[in-house]
């Protein structure tokens, strides 16, 4: 039986992007894959992706290597599939051997895009990988309308609105369903609002390069955070805080928990629980802004996030439901995100869907810091490192731990007076936590 070799393009990852860069690769020239295997993993929105591979055969060529960047619409892999019509050699063919051709390749692919063993098309069977033809209302009429969705980003948004992404007309490479058709079927239902129009910004100013400096190359996670920082600068106004605080307490109620449940405890750990029992109190601290839809969404569940660098840069994984969890529940959420933080490969579903952020920078020996609120959340309260300082305590000058708290809120979601508040409350768990985890 002939084997033809097929092109895997690479889909769009979602989340705007248009390229990625290679993590690592999962295979090799002359391995059997399967339809569905992964193949490569592609770091893209703050996370490590696994692509599978929409066909059966032999790896015949991987046409980049680990630490490449790979654009969507480029190749990544080619394999060499036993009996599936070569791409574009029924160009000039009749409709009929067309939908021949299609259904001789619909068992490797349907099991991807389909169900196994269903009346699936192949679009891209039929048509060179690079420049796919439409197909004539004739053929249209002869053909099922299950399209490819390779991107899991992709398959999320559409599911999260109600849509079969597999329904969608794909107008990628080879009949794929990228995020603009998605997007086009939900405005279409009135289901979401249309993406915003991308903001208009001022020519980039070219930059002389001189004897001995050294370009480094935006890309992956560091180009996502420039992103994502540069947006939130852009677009909300945002005001700060700080206030110091006397930590003596709380480091000795550590100390008294560690010594009663022979467990480790974290600071991080405490001022959780204090976060949480505060956002209860003032919920409109665990909101978004909707600016298409003129609202403010306050959300019932708090889900907390915690800034953290990385082996692969600054991350900020969420701790889902973290508002119904207990002090120990919380402690052990956290201690799961510091272990898998020394590799950084958080996955997706983790590093979404967060509410409020906490932001440790203390670790990093500084007192203070103004934040960058983490959209679309629209608060972030920020810890110091702890230091001996003079201190007044009932009227006598000693040496207490101090540290110092600083908080960046939304001004669209509320004036001064409720961050104030907020801090006011954890101020207070701090300096006396007993008296709250008494209560918890």
């Amino acid at each position: 039986m002939a084997t033809t070799s097929k092109d895997f393009i690479l889909p769009d990852l979602g989340e705007g992007l248009t390229e990625a860069e290679i993590v690592n690769w999962l295979v090799s020239v002359g391995d059997t894959v399967v339809v569905d295997q992964p193949i490569m993993e592609v770091e893209s929105a703050k996370s490590v992706v696994e692509l599978p591979c929409p066909y059966a055969g032999v790896v015949e060529k991987l046409h980049a290597g680990v630490g490449d960047t790979i654009h969507s619409g480029q190749p990544v892999i080619t394999v060499g599939v036993e009996g599936a019509a070569p791409d574009g050699a029924d160009a000039g063919g009749s409709s009929s051997n067309k939908t021949s051709d299609t259904k001789t390749t619909r068992g490797a692919r349907a099991g991807r895009f389909g169900k196994r063993g269903a009346a699936a098309t192949d679009a891209a069977a039929s048509a060179p990988a690079q420049t796919p033809e439409p197909k004539t209302s004739s053929e249209q009429s002869t053909v099922s309308g299950v399209s490819p969705v390779v991107s899991p980003l992709v398959r999320k948004l559409a599911n999260d609105n109600g849509i079969a992404a597999s329904t969608l007309h794909g107008t990628g490479t080879g009949g794929l369903v990228l995020r603009a058709d998605v997007e086009r079927a939900i405005a279409e239902l009135g289901t979401a609002s249309a993406p915003a129009a991308a903001a208009t910004t001022a020519s980039p100013v070219s930059i002389p390069v001189a004897e001995g400096d050294t370009r480094i190359p935006i890309t992956g996670l560091r180009k996502v955070v420039a992103e994502r920082m540069s947006a939130s600068r852009r677009d909300v106004p945002e005001a700060t805080i700080w206030l110091d605080v006397d930590a003596t307490e709380l480091l000795a109620a550590k100390e008294q928990l560690q010594k009663s449940t022979g467990e480790r405890w974290s600071l991080n750990a405490l001022l959780a629980r204090f976060v949480v029992a505060g956002l209860k109190q003032w919920p409109i601290l665990n909101s978004s802004v909707d600016m298409a839809a003129g609202q403010i969404v306050q959300h019932s569940a708090i889900n907390l996030g915690l800034a953290a660098q990385t082996a692969r840069g600054l991350m900020v994984p969420v701790i889902h439901g973290a508002g119904e969890m207990n002090t120990g529940e919380l402690r052990d959420a956290l201690v799961s995100l510091v272990e898998t933080a020394k590799t950084g490969n958080f996955p997706n579903d983790q590093l979404r869907g967060g509410t409020f952020t906490l932001n440790n920078y203390g670790g990093f020996g500084m007192d203070g810091s103004a934040p960058i609120i983490n959209q679309p959340e629209v608060a972030m309260l920020g810890v110091g490192r702890i230091l001996d300082r003079a201190w007044v305590v009932d009227g006598e000058i000693v040496v207490r731990k101090i540290m110092v708290l600083s908080m960046v809120f939304d001004h669209r979601v509320c004036d001064g007076d409720v961050p104030s508040e907020f801090m006011g409350f954890i101020t207070k768990c701090i300096e006396n936590p007993i008296a709250l985890l008494g209560g918890l």
